[in-house]
């Protein structure tokens, strides 16, 4: 019996330290997924104010008109 009982302490003791184990990874990877999520609306901006300098840069290039083939002289004569 002292020896199931020293069985169970040590397994109790191993589960323990588990859950601890387990709350700090936990605590870690919310800190991570906090800090992923502020890089990614930063990130989210950032892409947005490109787009809106390029859509900008793209309506200041002037219009282009299609080309017209040459038309060769000798060809209309």
């Amino acid at each position: 019996m002292s020896s199931e009982f020293q069985q169970l302490s040590e397994k109790v003791a191993q589960l323990a330290a588990l859950t601890q184990s387990l709350r700090r990874e936990n605590a870690e990877l919310r800190l991570n997924v906090s800090a992923l999520t502020t890089e990614k609306v930063e990130l989210t901006r950032r892409m947005e104010e490109a787009h809106q300098r390029v859509a900008a840069m793209l309506e200041k290039l002037p219009v282009a008109t299609p080309a017209t083939p040459a038309v060769n002289e000798e060809e209309t004569a």
